[in-house]
């Protein structure tokens, strides 16, 4: 279930650069509520208060009740930008819920399990190929974010989208989507090939074993000993 947070704002009555700039001096963040075929309404925000709810995570995934002059207005965070070198709001966009929506809504990955994977005990590591998901969701079933269980995973083993239980009222966009894999530790495919040798068979120029029968084409090995005397010797 999405988090519903209370945000205040006040009316903005004025758009544009100047107008955004003076309520920056104001100590107030300028944002636009939109969607769901209705006017766009430019407003402000406290500074602290945005600067709470952006950093508090999850914000992009987070259901807010905007108050404007006593009205509830319903939004989720579609966009917001961050001055490039002290990273204090600069803008806020708010995309308004209307009843029954759904909308797309990009998930961060949680992964559970690693330090009991076999393949992270043989020496491989977790690697987090996507670190957030597309997904279509209800707005009243929007996740947080979703967790990737990968204590069963051995050595190139992967957990694809396709493998993870959706909660209620959300769907996959692309359910190929590789998550998460656990890669080989480095000389692991050397260490493998040296394992195939030790198992081979033996070279072509050991010798057979006792009582084999020679080879096709190959002399029959010499007599230990004569068994009748040799031809020169007679009785005199």
């Amino acid at each position: 279930m999405a988090t519903v947070k209370e945000l205040k704002a006040t009316a903005r009555p004025k758009a544009g650069k100047g107008a955004a700039r003076a309520e920056r001096r104001e100590g107030r963040v300028p944002a636009v509520i939109y969607g769901d075929n209705q006017a766009p309404v430019t407003i402000s925000i406290d500074d602290k208060s945005a600067r709470q709810a952006i950093f508090a995570g999850h914000f992009l995934t987070t259901i807010f009740n905007i108050d404007l002059d006593g009205k509830k207005h319903r939004v989720i965070p579609r966009d917001f930008s961050l001055d490039p070198v002290k990273d204090f709001p600069l803008h806020i966009d708010f995309l308004r819920l209307g009843v029954g929506a759904k909308i797309r809504v990009s998930v961060p990955l949680h992964v559970t399990g690693a330090e009991v994977s076999p393949g992270v005990k043989r020496g491989g590591t977790v690697n987090i190929v996507n670190h957030t998901v597309e997904l279509e969701a209800d707005v009243e079933h929007i996740p947080q974010f979703i967790e990737v269980d990968v204590s069963k995973l051995e050595i190139n083993n992967s957990v694809h989208l396709s493998d993870v239980n959706l909660p209620k009222g959300v769907k996959a966009l692309r359910d190929d989507q590789t998550l998460v894999t656990v890669v080989p530790p480095s000389g692991y495919g050397e260490e493998t090939k040296a394992a195939g040798a030790d198992g081979a068979a033996p070279a072509a120029g050991a010798a057979p074993a006792a009582g084999a029968a020679p080879a096709a084409g190959a002399k029959a090995p010499a007599a230990a000993a004569a068994k009748a005397p040799a031809g020169g010797d007679k009785k005199k």
